[in-house]
């Protein structure tokens, strides 16, 4: 049967990360710092909100583009929280950002183009890449400036076959945050270059120190930025799969018309939930979200404090919810130093092989867990090593 599979599918390798969870699942007494899972359950008017909807019958399809009240909502949102200005008419309501992600790609993608993607960065962008016909090319940033993207390095990277390059801020794995002064300095580059930035931001409300900067909202960069996020981390929404992109007309209109060839909508319940999630947030200053991040904050910094001090130099990270450790004077890569400690200790971490080259003697850890899990796998971590903390 193999002839009957599309090549760029059977060239495709199984994600790093779903490798490690799927063990973890069948294992007792496992601790999964894998997948990045809020350990928080969405606020309890949000799930009522769903709920109310069934009860009334509100189980049909929306329109494509999603609720209009939903989309409202997300217009003042983005405006209020981040000045990025994007008019309802020209929002999608996706299945989750991961849904997001591959239209972005695939309206502006052909056979040929190049495609800017940092690394360590989300294990989606390059296959997705590969799956529209483009060429990801590797941008890869180091622990030793802060994981950022800079003007030259971008510069140095850009080809006559560059379309477009993926802006993963606040990122994953690492947790690096590029500032607004730090986005400044890029921004003449793409302009020069006449690049497309695809700037997935699903983890904006995460950054702990200051305000998240988008580069939407820059002066002529919302013209030429497609503009991803969602509700899965922030809003604790990740199984209810709402997420969202705004893009210029033209883009907007070839993701709409993908869109409604291939998913039609997001489910009614989900969008009633993510307005409900909106209005309360609109109303009490988005407590809940900043109650999250506070914590998420805490956790960080013991977890990346207490691998310091384990050996295991790690960035301390200033937003999204990973501690991006390095292993490498251990004598192992990430895949090895993953492997034997799941084995061993039963603590699962994701190899830093998963995000790109750049990440080959690094290990992911989610601290999206509780801070019980977390002391308790620190313990493990340090049983492992063979120290104490």
């Amino acid at each position: 049967m193999r002839n009957f599979v599309n090549s760029r599918a059977a060239g495709l390798q199984p994600s790093g990360i779903r490798k490690f969870f799927d063990v973890v699942s069948t294992m007792e007494g496992a601790i999964s710092l894998g997948v990045g899972e809020p350990d928080f359950i969405t606020p309890w008017n949000v799930r009522d909100a769903a709920i109310r909807s069934l009860r009334r019958g509100y189980t049909q399809y929306t329109g494509n583009r999603g609720l209009p009240e939903l989309r409202e909502l997300i217009s003042e949102y983005l405006k209020k929280s981040f000045s990025v200005d994007y008019p309802a008419d020209r929002i999608i309501v996706t299945v989750g950002a991961s849904e997001a992600i591959d239209l972005a790609i695939r309206a502006t993608c052909e056979s040929g183009d190049e495609v800017l993607v940092p690394e360590p960065s989300y294990v989606s962008y390059a296959p997705i890449v590969s799956l529209a016909g483009g060429t990801p090319v590797p941008v890869k940033c180091s622990a030793d400036n802060d994981f950022i993207l800079t003007a030259e390095m971008l510069e140095s990277a850009v080809t006559e076959k560059t379309k477009a390059i993926i802006l993963p801020y606040p990122n994953n794995p690492t947790g690096a945050v590029m500032t607004g002064e730090q986005l400044k300095q890029i921004i003449p580059v793409i302009k020069e270059r006449d690049l497309l930035v695809i700037s997935d931001e699903i983890y904006a409300e995460l950054t702990y120190e200051g305000q998240h900067t988008s580069i939407a909202s820059f002066d002529g960069m919302a013209e030429r930025t497609v503009y991803i996020g969602g509700f899965s981390k922030a809003f604790a929404m990740t199984g209810w799969r709402v997420g969202f992109v705004c893009a210029p007309k033209e883009i907007d209109e070839a993701m709409l018309k993908i869109h409604q060839y291939t998913i039609l909508c997001a489910p009614q319940m989900s969008q009633r939930a993510a307005v409900a999630a909106l209005k309360e947030g609109f109303a009490d200053g988005f407590a809940a979200v900043s109650e999250m991040r506070e914590e998420y904050n805490r956790r960080g910094n013991f977890l990346a404090g207490a691998l310091n001090k384990l050996g295991l130099k790690c960035f301390m990270p200033k937003g999204a919810f990973y501690v991006f450790a390095s292993v490498e004077n251990t004598g192992l890569d990430g895949e090895q130093f993953a492997e034997k400690l799941l084995a061993a200790e039963k603590v699962a971490v994701v190899p830093g092989s998963a995000f790109g080259g750049a990440g080959k003697y690094f290990v992911r850890a989610s601290y999206a867990a509780s801070m019980k899990q977390l002391s308790e796998a620190v313990r493990r971590i340090a049983a492992f090593l063979g120290k104490t903390l």
